[in-house]
């Protein structure tokens, strides 16, 4: 709205043609991302008490470490805030005639209302159990799967790029993978979920999960500029997307300023959770970025730490199916890491800069072909 007010209109007056910097995204992305910011920051508070006024309180797992017992009752929901601080930049500041970005909030929104229900049947019941896990992946990859298949039968893509997989460390033009159409639309929606809910199994400390993302969401800001730039794409030897792609980066500012702004009020001790309302929202928006932007394999490495937490619970689980054991104390990663005795910040500030660390190795990706 802002984009085309400022552009289109205003800046055709002599005295307001400064405000034609605003059809670069670099420009855009500096505005989603502090807009994103002040909405999230400046309507914590208010957005806290409604909660606590709502008696919309965490429930805390029976089995957990015993250290949580104590944030029974936080807030929870907060990713309703991270997903208003997301919507409205995107709006105001993208090109609204932009099929990329309206297919990334449609999934984002998608995603988020599928967490906005587990969460409300948590807390109405008082329960940690929410929407049966089957019940809830149908849902996620109904979400996925109708959004990847308008993605990949109409002509949003170029056919030369459709349904081809980036590897890193590779000239997209010289090698990549082709795969049918209906395999790319299967494996676009595994991505997609398995995105949203490795960021969800990360959500279980305070601020965790929320600055995680941010560093994530900082990377993908990197990647989907400088794979929609066409100079900088040349140079790196990137896939040549088509100009709509570029206002996926002024969603990616939105994504960072949104989860800086909530992590003032999640940090530890964190005043309200995100719940997974964001935890699945953010997840999806992230997967589905990593797919419009050719970067679907590089996303194991961007989200390293989402990855690990995922990883934990799957070899968790098939060991104890399989052996009877446990290979961890606890899963996801970030409570067996509590039990064996770090405390909650050390265990939180060393995951934040193992995804800096791995955020740093996929950019080096670029260069390194």
């Amino acid at each position: 709205m802002l984009f085309h007010l400022f552009y289109n209109v205003l800046a055709q007056y002599d005295a307001l043609r400064w405000l034609r910097a605003f059809r670069y995204p670099s420009t855009r992305i500096l505005a989603a991302a502090i807009t994103a910011l002040l909405i999230s920051w400046l309507l914590g508070p208010w957005f806290i008490r409604r909660l606590k006024e709502a008696q919309l309180g965490q429930q805390i797992r029976d089995d957990g470490p015993k250290s949580h017992a104590k944030k029974a009752g936080t807030p929870t929901m907060g990713g309703s805030l991270i997903l208003l601080a997301l919507v409205v930049p995107t709006i105001l500041w993208c090109d609204l005639r932009n099929h990329f970005v309206w297919l990334t909030l449609a999934v984002t929104v998608g995603f988020g209302a599928v967490g906005f229900v587990d969460d409300w049947l948590k807390v109405s019941k008082r329960n940690t159990k929410g929407l049966p896990g089957k019940v809830k992946l149908a849902w996620e990859f109904a979400i996925a799967g109708a959004a990847m298949a308008y993605t990949y039968l109409t002509p949003v893509f170029d056919a030369a790029v459709r349904t081809r997989v980036s590897l890193p460390f590779s000239d997209f033009n010289q090698v990549a993978w082709a795969l049918p159409v209906w395999l790319y639309i299967i494996f676009a929606a595994v991505v997609v979920v398995g995105a949203a809910n490795a960021v969800n199994l990360t959500d279980g400390l305070d601020g965790l999960a929320i600055s995680v993302f941010a560093v994530s969401a900082a990377a993908f800001t990197a990647l989907a500029y400088v794979s929609t730039h066409v100079v900088f794409s040349n140079y790196l030897q990137l896939v040549r997307l088509n100009s709509e792609a570029a206002e996926l980066t002024i969603f990616c500012g939105a994504l960072v300023g949104a989860s800086l702004g909530f992590l003032w009020w999640n940090c530890y001790p964190a005043e309200i959770f995100m719940g997974d309302v964001g935890s699945l929202g953010l997840g999806g928006a992230l997967g589905t970025v990593a797919l419009l932007i050719k970067q679907e394999i590089l996303f194991v490495v961007v989200g390293g730490v989402f990855v690990m937490e995922a990883a934990s619970v799957i070899i968790q689980v098939g060991s104890f199916k399989t052996t009877g054991r446990r290979v961890f104390k606890m899963a996801p990663l970030h409570h067996h890491f509590e039990l064996i005795g770090w405390s909650e910040p050390k265990v939180i500030t060393r995951f934040v800069i193992l995804a800096i660390i791995f955020a740093l190795f996929s950019l080096t990706t670029l260069k390194l072909r």
